[in-house]
């Protein structure tokens, strides 16, 4: 299952703006928006969905979540699932709308791995064990 195309901007907080007016008298730069890249399967329901930090304290991280152009901020739980094949855990949050992280590919980085394959074929662990 390909993983969802969706990407909108973050934009600094407007404080974090006034911060950095201040500042940059002695040359520091203006804050950038950063791009959001939904983690979750293609064709979900619900607001898209980013990690951008992770608290291993707590067992949580703290997602942008967004519809459209407004994104907000959220701490939520991981997902407690873990992969079958292995002891990976699922990397989205409890209770995401769409299928586990492991059951998503990123179609971009699919072919960056098909073309580094043909290139560098003795890399590349095949499934089958081999």
């Amino acid at each position: 299952m390909n993983q969802c195309t969706a990407v909108t901007l973050l934009p600094p907080p407007e404080f974090v703006i006034r911060l950095a007016a201040a500042a940059a008298a002695g040359g520091a730069g203006r804050p950038e928006a950063g791009h959001l890249l939904c983690e979750l399967a293609a064709h979900h329901d619900g607001d898209h969905a980013m990690a951008l930090w992770d608290d291993d304290v707590n067992r949580t991280a703290v997602w942008a979540r967004w519809k459209g152009e407004r994104a907000t901020l959220g701490e939520l739980a991981w997902c407690g699932a873990i992969d079958p094949r292995g002891e990976d855990a699922c990397g989205l949050f409890a209770d995401h709308p769409s299928a586990h992280d492991w059951d998503i590919v990123d179609p971009a980085l699919a072919a960056v791995d098909a073309v580094l394959a043909q290139g560098y074929p003795h890399l590349v662990r095949r499934r089958d064990g081999g």
